[in-house]
């Protein structure tokens, strides 16, 4: 009786773990397309980009019951009042960043934690910060699942960036400022690029580069991102 017992968890264990193939291959699949349709298509143009793009499963960044709409060319809600950016938006801005592999990024907004998996394949290390302490241990957990182990999460407000692992190469902001907050301009090294939305109800992308000269600002185009919180507000 215990034999059957035991054949019959073993059935049901390999029909499951069919299943959850079937569906990884379904969901890799997708991803192609979008990457394809969504971002290729749109002018993004960096192979190193577009292979994480490929690579990083967005579906299991997104809320359980949303899976099927994580490969939609849109913005998806991740709870807390926050969301997941648009594929686009993520290609676009990490593209902009000009990562190289020994680059050190710091990340303002870690959200789902897909940004930040996206940034761990083009970089040495990732740094980010999550003012939602629910959503950050939520990342955490999720990073580790898959494996990434050079993102760094830390629960708490990203306006005065991460002091102890500075100077920072790269920056990203992943929510909207109505300033620029300063310390994280003193953060980023001499030859960094750091890429933020900015604006309150109309916003924009900036793409902030620093040289021993100062600081200069290009506008890139027009987007809409929840706002940044904590002390920026003050």
């Amino acid at each position: 009786m215990r034999y059957i017992f035991l054949l019959i968890i073993f059935v049901l264990s390999c029909g499951q773990q069919a299943k959850n193939i079937e569906h990884e291959e379904m969901y890799e699949k997708m991803r192609h397309a979008m990457v394809r349709e969504q971002i290729e298509n749109r002018g993004i143009a960096d192979k190193r980009v577009l292979d994480a793009v490929r690579k990083v499963p967005r579906h299991r960044f997104v809320p359980k019951q949303l899976e099927k709409y994580a490969y939609a060319d849109e913005p998806l809600p991740i709870g807390e009042d926050q969301t997941i950016s648009q594929p686009y938006i993520v290609a676009y801005m990490t593209e902009k960043l000009s990562l190289e592999k020994g680059d050190k990024v710091l990340e303002i907004g870690t959200g789902s934690g897909y940004q930040a998996a996206i940034l761990a394949e083009l970089s040495d290390s990732v740094f980010t910060i999550e003012i939602v302490d629910v959503l950050a241990r939520r990342a955490s957990k999720t990073l580790e699942e898959l494996g990434i182990k050079n993102v760094f999460v830390k629960s708490g407000d990203g306006y005065k960036g991460w002091p102890e692992h500075a100077p920072f190469d790269a920056i990203i902001i992943t929510a909207a400022p109505t300033k620029i907050p300063e310390p994280l301009v003193e953060q980023l090294k001499v030859g960094g690029r750091m890429i933020l939305p900015l604006g309150d109800y109309s916003q924009d992308l900036v793409l902030i580069s620093k040289a021993q000269s100062g600081v200069s600002q290009q506008r890139l185009l027009p987007v809409r991102f929840v706002p940044m919180t904590g002390e920026v507000e003050d």
